[in-house]
């Protein structure tokens, strides 16, 4: 099969010609598999899609287009209204995304205990000494107030958190710079629970120049020079 090793970008699949030479042409949305509701995807356009090869297939045949150029995944889930955040809605939202990053690690740290297959023996080492403190707060959704005191209070044990969903995402390339793409995936898979994500991202990039450094990433959190 000509096109076993033949690698294309989504929303194009490959095809060999007569010749058998592989080439990559756009995806037919219509020919896509079907989806359960929960793959629902919506698009930059507010439109819902069955899911992400629905999305792509559709942009691929935009190629091109100025449509083409603006449709990109928005949000995971169907599309819905999505409230407008305020400023003391975004000035509290590290708060939250703050203490979520450091529940992550938890759940990764106790899974590990019979797996060992989501940190490496550096980050378990790290994260070892957070969840032996972590007790403290009882696990639920924590007033705002109390996620202010103890950051003030246990400063230490947000930091690394931060650090590591910045490297989980600097990936393409690892350049201790965040692109939009990047950031893409985290934000997609929040957009629903917080609406806030999105303008907290572009204020992140406080010098305008669609990147976000480790610096600024850190800025963001409340996390010290």
């Amino acid at each position: 099969d000509p096109c076993r090793n033949f690698r294309c970008k989504r929303g194009k699949v490959c095809r060999a010609d007569e010749q058998e030479q592989p080439s990559c042409i756009c995806q037919d949305p219509a020919a896509c598999p079907s989806t359960k509701d929960y793959e629902h995807v919506c698009g930059t356009d507010n439109k819902t899609y069955d899911g992400l090869c629905q999305l792509f297939g559709t942009k691929c045949q935009l190629e091109g287009t100025k449509m083409g150029r603006q449709l990109h995944l928005d949000y995971m889930g169907s599309c819905k209204y999505i409230p407008h955040c305020t400023d003391y809605e975004v000035d509290q939202f590290p708060l939250r995304m703050r203490d979520w990053l450091k529940n992550i690690l938890m759940q990764y740290y106790e899974r590990d205990v019979d797996t060992s297959a989501f940190l490496t023996e550096k980050q378990r080492s790290k994260v070892k000494k957070i969840y032996q403190n972590e007790k403290r707060l009882a696990a639920g959704d924590h007033p705002v107030e109390l996620l202010l005191y103890d950051f003030e209070k246990n400063y230490h044990m947000y930091v690394y958190p931060v650090h590591w969903q910045f490297y989980q995402l600097d990936q393409h390339p690892a350049d201790r710079l965040l692109t939009h793409s990047e950031l893409a995936p985290l934000r997609a898979s929040l957009v629903p629970m917080e609406h806030c994500i999105t303008r907290f991202f572009q204020e992140c990039d406080g010098d305008r120049d669609k990147l976000v450094s480790l610096k600024e990433w850190c800025h963001c959190f409340g996390i010290k020079r």
